[in-house]
This record gives C-alpha cells, structure tokens and sequence, in this order.
C-alpha cells in the first residue's frame, strides 16, 4: 500500500486496461476474488525509474482492489548479485512510499520446492540433463522460420536424468558442463517453447544460501512457481515478457499436473504492460553499470543517472514521481517518453511545497553608494507565494549587495528589464535602485556596479507610484555564504543515445552535463542538511547534497525553472 496516501479511495487511481483485466477476473470470482500483485527485483542493480514506474503500478493495483504487493527478490544468479542491492531496493520502495505485504521474500526461500519440482518432471518425462555446451543449443535451436533440431540427449531415461540431475545438485560436474531442459517442443513457433533451460551450474556462493546450492533455476522456471507458490494472481510484466507467457502457463500446467497438493491453489495470470522509455537516457543495467566502472559518472547515485537513489539525492521528491507514473500511465505498446514530462513533474511539486530563497550563482557586487556605509537592516520576504501557512523570514540588507552578473547588461536591449546604465530595478523584498556607474578590470571584465537607492520605495510601501519592471534576486554581501552548487543537466546530448548503430551510447556523453560554480547565498541557509530542498529564486530548484559538511555547504540543482531544453530544439 502507499504509506503516505492511505485515505486515497479506488475510485481516485486511474482505469487502465489492466483494471479491465482484473475487473472481469473478480467478476468470474476466479482465486476467491484475490488480489495480489508482486514487485519480483533482480539485485544485481539500482532500481531507476523504470522500476519506479512498475512498483507505482503494482502497489496501486494492490491499493486499488483491496489486497497486497509482495517484493520477492529474484536471486537466481549469485555471480551479479550483492547484499548493497538488496538493501537499497528495500530503501528505495519504502522512500517511494509503499509498504509490502509481509516479509520481503525471496526466489532462494523457494529453492528446495523448485528442485522438488524439477525432480517430478523429469519423473514424469518434462526435463532432461543436456550435456551439450551452451553454443551447441543455441545453434540447434534453429530459427523463427525454422524448426529448431533436438539434442542427442533428449531422449535419455527418467533415470538417468534423474541420476544426472542429483550428481550435478552435488557439485560433480564444472559450470556449463550440464543444463537441465525443459522437454516441450523444437518445432514451436515460439522460440520460447523450444526446450527451455530449466538449470544451470553456478559454483558461486550466494549471499543468503552460502554455498548450499550450486545449481540455479533460470528465471522462467523460478518466477511463476514463486507466484504460484505466494498465491499472488496477477503477475505484471513488461511487454518483452509477453512472448514467454506460454511457457509460464506451461510449467504451471506440468506442476498442477505432477502435484496434488498445489491443485487447489491461486493459479496466477501474466499481464503485460508497456515498459517506461525515457529519451536523453539509458536504461540498460549494462549500460548504467559501465557509466559508473568507467567514472563518467560518480557512482550510481550520481544525480545525473536515472536510478531512484539518484533522482532522490538530486532532489526529486517520492510524490513527484508517483505523479510522473500516474500521468505516464498504462499502455500495451512501447513508446518513448520526454523526460521534459519528469521534470515538470517535480517543478509542479516543489513549487508547493519548498521555500522561494536568495542565491547568486555568478555574482557581481552591487554598490548602493548613497546608503549609509555602516548601517544594515531587516527586510522582510515571503518564503512561498503558493503557501501562505510557510510564513515569511528576515533577510540582511545593506550598502554591498550581490546580484547575478547576467542581470547586467552596459547596452541593454529594448526588452532587456533588469539593470544597465541609467536604468532601474527593484531589489526583491528591499529597495529600487538605479545604476549610475561601473568598473571594469584590465581585462575587461565588469567588476563592480554602483547604484544608488530610493529609501521611499522598500518593499510594501505604498507611496510608489511609478511602475518598475525589473525584478532582482541578491544577498547582502557581508552576510552571504559561499556554497558549492552543482548544476546538472542531461547527462546525453542525444535524444536516444543507446539506439544509434554507428556509434556507442558514450559518443553521446554531454560534456555541460555537470557544472560546479561558487555561489553567494543567503545566511539563513546555514543550518540546511542534506536532501532539504528550496526554489532559488529566479534560478530554479536545488537539493542539499549529502556531501554536505558544517564547513561547506553545497546544492545540487534538481531541474531549472523552466524547460530550457525544448526552446534549444
């Protein structure tokens, strides 16, 4: 269930064809009108936001119609995975906001069943042990528009699989030297169903069984008995899996067939869905894993990759990212969405909820010249328009401001609104200035701008009756805190990077895709820790790092305030 939105009703999450399939189930009163769904993770990785858009789907599945979501770990395969994954999966489903039905589970809790399993289907003539090395059976399996060939060993004796089958469990035999087949049918249009490896031998501890077993279940044999096995009922894949829900029905066929104890149970169904393609990203494991072993990125938190522990350290909230699944929603074709869609997504949320506060990315020092050198006062600001229950702050003001650089201009257009020569603008929350001079360094460089102020015109004062368009965002100088910003962008200069056959998704690193800049921001964001978020105002939206110390504070932008990729294109 979602932990953060219990009081949300069925009527509230969106129909979609799944609904549909459910709905005529229950109608049918098929499994006792029972729900429950599964979230079933690989932990050979960070979950990204693909898995974020399954586990929204599958906890609100649960949520709609009254019953649960397992998480099962599918830990088939000891040689990729680790004990770190495991954890922060389990981290990253809480943070999303959804709890799970019971304890986490495991493909390893069901390994003694499935081996059970096999042992009867070999009995019963549906399995045998191949000898022959992986190239050969890919080889013999043949092509869509031709039958494959069968093994020289399919037809061995129940007993001598039997026996082959008990020697390989003990460890006899080298990895690759032995597979066990399902025994199904070489002519079947669906490559799938052309005697599908059921086992292989991996001499690996694995991080729960120790070293117990050495033979693994290939996931199309594990992950519908583990579902038969849990009683979930609606198994939710993604689309590629939609070609091997022959063969899921099938084992689950052979096992009704070979044991009566499991025919009275929840039989359960595969549906598949669309999976999530984001463009300017990859999603490949592989791909992600490679980004990381290569240093291009930091690691796989690194605000920059798509995974779930890094949309959080960059500042994304749980409830932005539910938005973005809710909208996306639920087809059954394949599509590519803009990540322009995501990132709205998070500005519409933070908008609502952090606090608008001062900070100047690349300052230039503004100085008030008629305002007296040592006085400082307190102006008053907002903390959030949209929120009046947020309140407001006092910030410091004085003679030294600073001020963005770019909101300088010496020959300013006719629609440029902020500061240039002889013109005015309002210091937001304080004073309107007007700038008389500015000097430049031998190189050039514009240094300082010298202004002076109307003490009439601070802010809330109603004696101002000329109308000033430019609006700046400052610190006060003395004041201001030097921060570390980092600001972030796509980490791919191509829409689809991974999708180019002439070249690697790595020709298309963006080299802008990181940017560390020194930044003046305001004193009351001293105290900030890690993963608090605000709106610097006018510049957009930043999260505490979590490299954050007592002695240096720093920010990773989230997303800009608006969408500056769509007008580059």
């Amino acid at each position: 269930m979602n932990k953060n939105n219990k009081e949300n009703t069925a009527e509230e999450v969106k129909s979609n064809f799944i609904h549909l399939e459910i709905d005529r189930d229950l109608a049918e009163n098929k499994n006792g009108g029972a729900v429950l769904t599964r979230f079933p993770p690989e932990p050979n990785g960070y979950l990204h936001i693909g898995h974020a858009k399954s586990i929204c789907l599958n906890f609100s599945l649960a949520q709609k119609y009254g019953g649960g979501c397992n998480l099962r770990f599918d830990d088939t395969n000891p040689v990729k995975e680790d004990v770190e994954y495991v954890d922060s999966i389990q981290e990253d489903v809480k943070w999303l906001g959804f709890d799970w039905e019971g304890d986490v589970k495991y493909a390893s809790d069901y390994f003694g069943q499935l081996y059970e399993w096999a042992v009867k289907l070999i009995k019963n003539g549906k399995a045998y042990v191949d000898d022959q090395s992986a190239e050969e059976i890919a080889k013999q399996k043949g092509t869509p528009t031709e039958s494959g060939t069968e093994s020289p060993f399919r037809n061995r004796s129940a007993e001598e699989n039997l026996d082959l089958f008990e020697r390989m469990k003990k460890g006899e035999f080298a990895a690759g030297e032995k597979v066990l087949r399902a025994k199904i049918d070489m002519a079947s249009p669906n490559m799938h169903m052309r005697d599908p490896l059921m086992y292989r031998i991996i001499h690996q501890s694995h991080h729960r069984t120790g070293d117990k077993w050495c033979i693994y279940p290939m996931y199309d044999f594990a992950h519908g008995q583990e579902d038969f096995i849990e009683g979930v009922t609606h198994s939710i894949c993604t689309l590629e899996f939609e070609v091997h829900r022959p063969l899921y029905d099938w084992f689950l066929d052979q096992i009704m067939a070979v044991d009566t104890k499991v025919q009275k149970n929840v039989r359960p169904r595969q549906i598949e869905f669309a999976r999530l393609n984001l463009n300017y990203t990859v999603m490949s494991k592989r791909k992600l894993l490679e980004l990381v072993q290569k240093g291009i990125v930091s690691g796989w938190d690194d605000p920059r990759m798509p995974t779930v522990s890094a949309l959080r350290r960059r500042g994304y909230t749980p409830e932005s990212i539910r938005a973005f699944a809710d909208r996306v929603g639920v087809a059954r074709r394949d599509g590519v969405i803009d990540v322009a869609l995501l990132e709205s997504c998070v500005r519409d949320d933070l908008n609502k909820r952090v606090a608008r506060v001062n900070a100047v990315v690349d300052p230039i020092k503004l100085i008030i010249t008629n305002y007296p050198e040592e006085q400082q006062e307190m102006v008053e600001v907002i903390n959030n328009p949209e929120d009046e229950a947020m309140g407001s702050r006092q910030m410091p003001f004085a003679r030294e401001v600073y001020i963005e650089r770019n909101d300088f201009m010496e020959e300013p257009p006719k629609k440029f609104f902020r500061l240039g020569p002889g013109r005015e603008v309002r210091l937001k929350g304080a004073y309107a200035v007007t700038c008389t001079d500015y000097k430049k360094n031998e190189a050039g460089e514009i240094e300082e701008i010298y202004c002076t102020y109307d003490p009439e015109t601070k802010s809330g004062a109603t004696t101002v009756t000329r109308k000033i368009k430019g609006i700046l965002h400052w610190v006060e100088a003395n004041n201001a805190l030097d921060a570390e910003v980092r600001m972030y962008d796509r980490l791919y200069n191509h829409e689809a990077p991974a999708a180019q056959k002439d070249k690697d998704h790595l020709d298309y690193i963006n080299p802008e895709s990181l940017k560390v800049v020194v930044a003046k921001v305001e004193p009351s964001l001293k105290d900030a820790k890690a993963l608090d978020k605000f709106q610097f105002q006018r510049v957009g939206y930043f999260c505490v790092d979590k490299d954050t110390t007592d002695n240096k504070l720093i920010f990773n932008r989230t997303v800009a305030l608006k969408d500056s990729w769509t007008k580059k294109k």
